[in-house]
């Protein structure tokens, strides 16, 4: 199961949002939607999404707040979408934080081909296999090795480990674990997460009810917590 990027779409027509929605899942991404700019950061924080896609005119809270709060913690890349064309509205943005501007109407190719180029700046060159202590995962071959001994995982349970080991010493919220993991499906729920994640901890932890490598954070989710050895790193 590869996990697909979680793009955050945030307008305030509802036509627009749910068009580039369909659009965007339609080329295998996952999407979360908001429709403001208060509503895009409770999203922001709640999904941590790989891409945003963002209007500027939206009311209680602009896409330029959105922005600027966005870039107050971190360098997740922003694709502004706007028939704000003037270079004006296009200088404070890029000078708020956002990495493209694409000005309404646009194609669907036109829009796919940044999101991907802004994906690929951000991405850099990621490593085939992740090495911790004792723990070795092989992005590549799907192959996971603790303590000398290879561990099969199913599907999910490896999607779950890829997810949060990709993202080591980062909190992950449980419905960003549902998002990417089950892309939102319905009826899954914090329980679901909860049942896989301890079958997973079986499997990978040498005591799991002493984890070395995955722990819970309450109220948030879960945190893979074990430091990547560097020198293990391909």
């Amino acid at each position: 199961m590869t996990i697909a990027p979680l793009m955050l779409v945030v307008d305030d027509d509802p036509a627009i949002r749910e068009s580039l929605g369909r659009e965007l899942e339609a080329s295998g991404y996952t999407t979360v939607l908001a429709s403001d700019g208060l509503a895009g950061v409770h999203a922001f924080q709640t999904h941590a999404p790989d891409l945003v896609l963002t209007d500027l005119s939206m009311p209680r809270s602009d896409g330029f707040e959105l922005i600027a709060a966005i870039r107050a913690t971190s360098n997740t890349p922003i694709l502004v979408l706007s028939v704000r064309g003037n270079d004006a509205d296009k200088i404070r943005a890029l000078d708020l934080g956002a990495d493209d501007f694409v000005t309404k109407p646009f194609s669907v190719g036109e829009l796919l081909a940044r999101v991907r180029s802004q994906l690929r700046r951000h991405s850099g060159t990621p490593p085939t296999v992740l090495a911790f202590d004792d723990l070795r995962i092989d992005l590549e071959r799907r192959r996971v090795v603790q303590g000398g001994r290879e561990i099969r995982l199913t599907p999910t349970e490896y999607s779950l480990l890829e997810l949060l080991a990709t993202n080591a010493g980062k909190p992950m919220f449980t419905d960003h674990i549902i998002a990417r993991v089950w892309r939102d499906a319905p009826g899954t729920t914090a329980d679901t997460v909860r049942v896989h994640m301890v079958a997973l901890r079986k499997k990978i932890e040498p005591e799991p009810s002493s984890p070395r490598y995955i722990v819970t954070e309450p109220w948030v989710g879960y945190r893979f917590i074990a430091e990547p050895v560097a020198d293990g790193l391909q």
